[in-house]
């Protein structure tokens, strides 16, 4: 029963992608202001995140962070549909890329595509695959109708090279070594284990430290993607390649990466993802955030 149900969802969104992105919008747009207004727990979340990283903003500046954020994030859920169905053609008008040229290293070396949790990361790696042949991070999902929908949707233009997170540092070396770019998330909280603390917004996050320790054993070059949503469409901004990195020291460079992304983040604080809960894993000792 629970399968039926999902084959009937998905034939719901396979309908919304036929619609114009301007229609499309606006049902995420009245998504967003419904989800905010029910969705207690995870408004909650995002108003102490914002707490915790814009202290300085009143409680007023932020509820309107957390509002926008909840239709960007809304319109960026039923914007997927135009990812897994629509043409290429449409995409390529909806979805603008710039920087092209530093998808992949002039000399050969690996590249460490670095994309923040912005809601468009997904339209970002939609367009990417169309230029280059990439490995990512792929979370297999417990109904597998939603697991197949989403699986097929990464491989839609060409056969990108998805590894789970069991598979360890050890397949995504390999995979980057064979000349596939690595569209790395960074942002998220995976608990204690081989975390660090560095600062985010000033505040202790337990931040994986992957990236440093990437480019160190590959001699990657890392090269931001900046996903941002537009009224019409999305534009991604691939970045130039990250100079003078790794630094000193792995704590370091975990902590310039947490600062670069909080510069993207006060570009746009709304397309931020804030509904994850960013500092649940605390220092021995620290009160916990979220009760």
């Amino acid at each position: 029963m629970k399968v039926f149900f999902t084959y009937l969802l998905v034939g719901f969104l396979w309908l919304l992608h036929w619609l114009p992105l301007p229609l499309l919008r606006a049902l995420g747009r009245g998504l967003g202001r419904l989800l905010y207004a029910l969705g207690r727990e995870r408004r909650k979340v995002a108003l102490i995140n914002l707490r915790l990283c814009f202290p300085d903003k009143t409680e007023a500046e932020r509820e309107d962070i957390a509002r926008r954020h909840f239709v960007a994030f809304a319109q960026a859920v039923l914007d997927r549909t135009l990812g897994w169905w629509a043409s290429k053609e449409r995409l390529e008008r909806i979805i603008r890329i710039h920087g092209t040229e530093n998808l992949t290293d002039p000399q050969g070396r690996p590249v460490i595509l670095l994309t923040p949790h912005f809601v468009g990361l997904d339209a970002g790696g939609t367009v990417v695959s169309m230029h280059v042949v990439g490995c990512s991070v792929f979370s297999m999902q417990k109904n597998p109708v939603l697991n197949k929908l989403l699986y097929d949707g990464r491989m839609r233009f060409n056969k990108a090279v998805l590894l789970s997170r069991q598979d360890g540092m050890r397949k995504i070396v390999k995979a980057m070594k064979d000349g596939h770019p690595f569209y790395y998330l960074p942002d998220m909280d995976f608990g204690p284990n081989e975390s660090i603390f560095v600062p985010f917004f000033g505040v202790q996050a337990a931040t994986i430290p992957a990236l440093s320790r990437l480019v160190r054993l590959t001699g990657a070059r890392v090269v931001p993607v900046i996903c941002r949503q537009s009224p019409d469409g999305y534009d991604i901004e691939v970045m130039p390649p990250w100079e003078n990195f790794p630094g000193e020291s792995v704590e370091a460079d975990t902590e310039f990466m947490n600062q670069f992304i909080e510069s993207q983040v006060l570009r746009m604080p709304e397309q931020y993802f804030w509904l994850h809960k960013r500092f649940k894993t605390r220092p021995p000792g620290e009160q916990r955030f979220y009760k």
